[in-house]
Order: C-alpha cells, then structure tokens, then sequence
C-alpha cells in the first residue's frame, strides 16, 4: 500500500536563478499515476521529474516502481522541501532532489523523464532533451506536447474536479543512426 505523501502548498520563488521557465502547480497524483503507468517504469530505472515541484512523481516512483528518482527544482524551498519528505519516507537512498535549471540538468542517466511545463518551455528543453536522453528512454508531457516530436500515445484523463481533461503525451526517444551503415544489399541478377 502507498504511503500518505505530505502535499506541500506553492511557494513562490525568490531564487538565484532568473530562467523560471514554468510557475509550480502540483499535477493531480491520478495522473501521476497514469504518467508513470504510460512510461512503463520498471524496478531500478531512473525517472527524472523536471520542475519536480513537491515531489510526488519522485515519491511514487520509487514506491510503487522501485525505480530510481532524480528531481530538478529551481525553487531552493521546494528542493528542501522535497530533500526532508524524502528523508523522512526513508527514501534517501532513492532519491536525489538538484537545484538547478532543468535546461543544464545531466540526463544521460535517465530512462523517464516527466514534464509538466509550459508548450514553450517543452520547445526550449527538446534540443536538451535529444543531446542527453539515450535511445529507447521514454518522455512523459503532461497537458503540453513537446513541439516538432511525434507522440507514441496521447490519453484523455478525466479529471472530474476541473473544468477540462488532461492530456498526457507519451514519446520514445528513437534509436541512433548509424551515419556509417551501408545500405542493405541489392539482390544481383
């Protein structure tokens, strides 16, 4: 059974850094849940949550997955937050909360990311995200499609409390080519 997760409220950000590249909202933990379903999360992957707010993606990664889980927070109190829930959850060990800008995060570790950032946002962090994520490692967009990229799936979540559904994109990055590789053989006559 789950855990009771501390739900922390907003906070409005007075930080170092100026590239607030999307406000916090907490995502509803059912489609958590169906974002993490989606990606197919298995045991001692790594999901990073990029903007991780209140750290709910990171905390049922790890106890319904037991993944691995790496969140990026730009909000130093939201980071705290997050690092002190985590420690008192006994998921330390687990978990790792970064301060930081999501744009310079290294993800060359990661198998999931999950976004809930802004359309914009989503364009700046493509270019981040083809350099960094290897192939076969799935992105999660929850309400806002990444430009320019092809969804392998798009969901309607019922969300009976607000006044539309919420929509959650999922995509693969896809394998390398190779620039080397010869053309397969013409059969000769």
């Amino acid at each position: 059974m789950l855990a009771a997760v501390a739900l922390v409220a907003p906070v409005s950000a007075q930080s170092k850094y100026s590239n607030k590249l999307a406000p916090y909202v907490a995502s509803p933990q059912r489609v958590v849940d169906r974002m993490l379903e989606l990606a197919g999360v298995k045991s001692n992957e790594v999901v990073f949550d990029l903007g991780c707010g209140d750290g709910r993606v990171l905390f049922t990664a790890v106890e319904r997955y037991r993944a691995k889980a790496v969140g990026v927070e730009i909000d130093p109190k939201l980071v705290q937050q997050t690092r002190e829930q985590a420690q008192k959850m006994a998921m330390g060990n687990r978990i790792k909360v970064v301060e930081g800008d999501l744009l310079d995060a290294d993800l060359s570790d990661a198998d999931v990311v999950t976004l809930y950032l802004l359309t914009q946002t989503n364009d700046k962090l493509r270019p981040h995200l083809e350099k960094m994520l290897h192939p076969g490692a799935r992105v999660v967009s929850y309400d806002y499609a990444v430009p320019g990229w092809k969804p392998k799936w798009i969901e309607r979540v019922e969300e009976l409390s607000a006044k539309h559904d919420h929509v959650i994109y999922l995509y693969e990055m896809p394998p390398v080519k190779d620039p080397a590789a010869k053309p397969a053989a013409q059969d000769e006559e």
